[in-house]
């Protein structure tokens, strides 16, 4: 691991979600507080760079990583993945990092920003998240509660976390937060499946995109 200071004692309560931001042209990267904290980092403590970042990949995940990475550079595509890191600790992480185009104001393509989601399984909390999860989502609650509930079971993340991944897109995508739960709930329903639920990367990739689906008039779009 590079030279940087790294976190002396882990957080009483974990971070689960943050941002990141990077520039293609001169590959700038840019970390949130909770993205320097998973990685073992004080807030403000480390500049990350493309080699930074791919220091920290589980070094069986780091070729995929690597491969996805000059994908999007070359495509200018969104991307989904799901990897191991490795802390400045030595602890493994499992994450979620979710990316979409970063454009500048003539609509050019100049980088990706997105959100980190930790989803390392905590034995103490698993299965009261999976409870609290179903919980939201057969109660009668507002639509709201009920995506929470379902971004909660999915990613395996607590109420606060969801709740920060829902206002996240609202506010990156300039939806307001009621319009896009309501076309998640739309979009979760209408998945087709039988047994087994669909693949993580359906799910990352409807909540990427739901605010592209939803009416300036605040009408969720179906199909």
């Amino acid at each position: 691991m590079p030279d940087d200071v790294p976190l002396e004692q882990p957080k009483d309560e974990p971070q689960r979600v943050g941002w990141f931001t990077f520039h293609f042209d001169d590959e700038r990267w840019a970390w949130s507080d909770a993205v320097q904290i998973m990685h073992g980092y004080e807030p403000g403590a480390v500049t990350p760079t493309t080699e930074l970042v791919l220091s920290h990949k589980h070094p069986d995940d780091r070729p995929t990583v690597a491969a996805t990475l000059h994908e999007m550079r070359r495509a200018h595509r969104p991307f989904s993945t799901r990897h191991r890191i490795v802390d400045t600790r030595g602890e493994v992480r499992d994450v979620v990092v979710v990316g979409d185009r970063m454009t500048d104001e003539q609509g050019e393509v100049i980088g990706t920003h997105g959100f980190y989601v930790d989803v390392t399984p905590v034995q103490t909390m698993t299965q009261e998240m999976v409870t609290a999860a179903l919980t939201e989502i057969t109660e009668n609650r507002a639509v709201i509660e009920q995506v929470k509930g379902m971004l909660m079971l999915i990613y395996r993340v607590d109420d606060d976390a969801a709740f920060e991944l829902l206002r996240w897109r609202s506010q990156e995508s300039n939806v307001k937060l009621r319009a896009l739960a309501e076309q998640l709930l739309t979009d979760y329903r209408q998945l087709d499946y039988q047994d087994t639920l669909p693949s993580r990367e359906t799910f990352d990739h409807l909540l990427l995109t739901a605010h592209q689906r939803v009416r300036g008039d605040g009408d969720t779009v179906s199909g």
